[in-house]
Parts: C-alpha cells; structure tokens; sequence
C-alpha cells in the first residue's frame, strides 16, 4: 500500500470510527443500569475480576488487525438491525425477570453486533475473535456451582475410600476419622474453569492457526482446571488427615489450591506451546487495489444512518420498560403483610421466641412468620416472603436465595425433590420443592434434628414451585400492566418419625392456603 492509499484508508476509517464509537456510547448510556451492574459483579466478586481486563484486551486484539482492516472499505449492513431488535426485546423479558445472565448477554452482544452494522460483515469477520472475546466480560457461570460443587464431593469422598480411609457422607459435607470436612462454593472449581477458558482461548487464538488445535485447546483448559480441582479438593483433605489437621486447614487452605492450580495451568501452557503455529504470511498486501479501498469510500451519510437506525432500535425496550415501571409506582399501595387470618380448623398460633430455621432470601419487601399447632400436636412453622417492585437486589427467584446455605453450621440440605401436594382454589394440581434438613449433633443430644421444608412461589394468583415458571408468570403479569408482586412460601416441619412431617405440612397446607392466598392478594392490593 503507497503512501496516498495509506492516507486516504486512514482518512475512510477515522471518518467510519467515529460514527461506530457514537452507537457505542449511545448503547452504553441506554443500558447504563446493565452495565453498571455487570461492572459491580467485577468489583465484588473474585470470580470475575478478569474482566476487567476484557475491554482492553479487546481493543488489543483488534489493534493487531489494523493492517488488514486498513485493506477492507466499511460499509454498513442495514440487515444487521433485525437481529439487534430481536435482541433487544430478549433484554426487555430478561430486565422484567430480573435475570442478569439475559440483559447482560444481550448488551454485549449489541456491543458486538453495532461493528457489522456500521463497519459491515466483511470488518467484522476480520475481528471474529475479538468480537467473540468480549463476551467474557459477561460475569456468567456461577449457575454450574451445585453441579461442579457435587462433582467434587463425589470424586473427592471416592478418593478418600480408594485411599483406605473411611468416609461418612451427607450431601455436600463428610466425615474421616480426623475430622469433618464440606464443599463449600470457593471449593467448586468455578474460579478456576472461568479463569483458564479465557486464557485458554485467547492462547488457542494466538499461537494457533489451525481451528482443530484451537477447539483441542480449548477443550482442554476446560476440562483440566475440573479435574485439577477434584485433585486438589483430595490433597487437601489427605493433607489435613496425614497431619492431624495441622496443616491445609486454615489459610493456607486457599494458598496450597491456588499453588497447585497455577502449576497446572502453567504445565497445560507449557506443553501448548511446543505445537504452536507460525504466523500466516500477509498475503493480502498485493490485494488492496483489487477488493478493498480503490472502490471507493461509502458516504457518510449511510454510516450515519445505520448508527441512527441502531440507536432508536437499542431504545426502544428502554422507554418501554420506563413506561412499565411508571405504570407499576402509579398503581402501587402501601404494603401490609400478614398472617393473621392463618389457622383455621383448629390451627392454634404460637409464639415463635427462637425459630429454628430461618430461609435466607434476600431483601424481601415484607416478610411474616408463624408457628401453628394443631389438636393433634402437629407443628407447622409458616415463613412468607413478599417481593414487588423488585430489583437486582431484591427480586423472587435469585441465585442468591437459599433455603440453606453450603457453609450453614446448624442445618445440611440432605435432599431436593419435588413433591404434588395437592390443589389450587381453580383445581389445579400444586407441586412444593420439598428439602429434607438434618441438624448437626448437639452438646449432650445423640438424636440429630430432621426437617422438612416445602417452599412454594405465589406469582399473579397461582402457585407453583419452578423458578422457570415464576419468571415466566412474573414478566407476563408486568407486560400486562398487572405488576411484579410475588411471595415464597415455606411450611417446615419436625420429623421425629418418617412421615410425621409430611402428614401435617399436607394438612396444614389443605386447611389453611384460602386464607394465605387471600392475605397475599391483600398485600397485592387485588380482590380475593
């Protein structure tokens, strides 16, 4: 490329750059709130502070093509706006489920799809990685934490009794002669698997050329941190047993699995590079006054009319999510919650002084509880979480829910069914998630605590016990201007005996859910 060439392929690309970098701005400030609450994920959470470096890893690895782009003429693809506005109402039902993975997902990928638009298909099938790389700043993956966390129970408790020491095993926590031990969320692996995927790929990027080496690659720097995670899960525990849990039992816990996961890592890379690939020659530079610039710039009155276009379609959900929410405040009452119409057919109220068991749900908007007894001497405690008006902090149906948590001290969640527990003012057959509790042992009890927890979602009038269906039904009762409100319900009960709780979690269930389904439409200020 001569020197006037040069100058006139800068001149073209400043000139289509500068209407690019206004759609992005633009989509930034439209989906600012996504944004921010992506960039917040980063800050919090040590899972996902790589993606700090996304951007400026992104801009770099499209820097590194300026040569050949330099050859390519900009041209927008106006057809590119069709798959935009599909996204964009995706991002609209992902805010009004409130599920972060959607509306995040969604706005990179019109971050992405803004490049073909304005610069055109030919631009971005050059920056096909870079474009691809951006998606990691998305902070998504921690809904594998119950599989990779059980995975590891399961190889790590098998190792253990390969080993020749004897394990006792509830759930996610055991038992050896030396002590007990739990799988916790930081011993999932989820750290490390994210972490190597990325740089995985964008080693696969860089020293391969060859789509196969890439894909083994890759391949390999997700399956080897999870198996280097089941490995380290065993070696620590072996440590703390060979030593008498002198060592591998506090910090240095964390320390031993990061060493360990950063040799691994290293060796996976190490041996990569013996198979790495030259650079391709540039065989493009002879190419330029064929098929690139020599044709003539676009005008930049279609460079501006795809970034226009872009923008009013990326604005659209946003005025209509903002005329949601106005109808929403307009139509909202104060809030009241109760159970005091709870108890019929001899269901006695009882004071509740120190409950037991309590769910940890997050920032509900009103919440009441209860203890009721029946003539029988069954017990049934009653927790009721209301939501509206919700957020990404306070919402429904949250990863961030739990009816016990990994690393509880009084309480193991021994196991997740779900359970028909009968039916519905309409008929309507009512599935619970039933979870079956066992307290730890006590100082001076033998007997350890059962019990058994039904956890049901209230979500525009009907019950069910889905998150999918709860989001589902929360998004078409906001779309039809009937509000987001939405309850959890929890009946726990004490099983001295098998079958004692279920007996009276049933029965609570058949005499009392009328006058719970009227004290929640109360709350939502409907009529019962």
């Amino acid at each position: 490329m001569n020197d006037t060439a040069s100058a006139r392929a800068r001149a073209t690309w400043i000139s289509a750059l500068i209407p690019l970098a206004v759609v992005l701005v633009g989509l930034v400030a439209l989906y600012f709130g996504t944004a921010s609450a992506m960039v917040s994920i980063w800050w919090r959470s040590e899972t996902f502070t790589h993606a700090f470096l996304v951007p400026p890893m992104v801009f770099w690895l499209a820097w590194r093509k300026r040569d050949e782009l330099l050859r390519l003429m900009p041209k927008p693809s106006l057809w590119v706006l069709a798959p935009m506005l599909l996204l964009a109402v995706v991002w609209l039902l992902g805010q009004l489920v409130a599920v972060n993975a959607v509306t995040q997902l969604v706005f990179v990928a019109l971050l992405v799809l803004s490049v073909p638009l304005v610069l055109g298909t030919q631009v971005a099938k050059a920056l096909v990685f870079p474009l691809a790389f951006a998606f990691f700043a998305v902070p998504i993956g921690e809904f594998a934490l119950p599989m990779l966390m059980k995975w590891t129970a399961d190889f790590t408790v098998g190792a253990l009794r390969l080993s020749g020491v004897p394990v006792f095993r509830e759930g996610l926590r055991f038992v050896i002669p030396s002590g007990s031990w739990s799988v916790v969320e930081a011993c999932s692996g989820v750290r490390y698997l994210i972490a190597s995927f990325m740089v995985g790929s964008l080693f696969a990027y860089l020293n391969y050329r060859s789509n196969k080496r890439r894909l083994i690659f890759v391949g390999l720097s997700l399956l080897v941190p999870v198996l280097a995670n089941w490995v380290r899960a065993y070696m620590i525990v072996m440590l703390g047993h060979l030593s008498n849990n002198r060592i591998a039992t506090g910090v240095d816990h964390l320390v031993y699995g990061w060493v360990f996961f950063g040799v691994v890592i290293m060796g996976l890379f190490t041996i990569g590079a013996r198979w790495a690939e030259p650079e391709l020659p540039d065989r493009v530079a002879d190419d330029f006054g064929r098929g690139g610039l020599a044709r003539g710039a676009v005008p930049g009155s279609r460079l501006w009319t795809a970034a226009v276009s872009a923008l009013l379609v990326a604005a659209m959900p946003a005025f209509a999510l903002a005329r949601l929410g106005a109808d929403t405040n307009a139509n909202a009452r104060p809030l009241t919650l109760s159970l005091a119409e709870v108890g019929a057919a001899g269901w006695q109220a009882q004071p509740v002084v120190d409950p037991e068991w309590v769910p940890q749900f997050t920032n509900p908007s009103a919440r009441a509880a209860g203890r009721y007894t029946a003539a029988s001497g069954a017990q049934v405690d009653v927790n009721l979480l209301y939501y509206r008006q919700q957020r990404d902090d306070s919402k429904l149906v949250s990863s961030v829910n739990f009816i016990v948590r990994a690393d509880d001290n009084t309480w193991n969640a021994i196991s997740t069914d779900d359970r028909v527990i009968g039916t519905d003012g309409a008929g309507a057959t009512v599935t619970a998630r039933e979870t079956l509790l066992l307290g730890f042992t006590r100082p001076g009890r033998t007997e350890r605590d059962r019990l058994k927890v039904w956890m049901l979602y209230w979500v525009d009038g009907q019950w069910t016990s889905s998150d999918m269906v709860a989001k589902v039904r929360g998004a078409l009762a906001k779309l039809s201007g009937r509000g987001d409100a939405g309850a959890a319900l929890l009946l726990s009960a004490s099983e001295p005996e098998a079958g004692a709780a279920d007996a009276a979690l049933k029965r609570f269930w058949l005499d009392n859910r009328a006058s719970i389904e009227a004290q929640l439409l109360a709350a939502s200020g409907a009529r019962p």
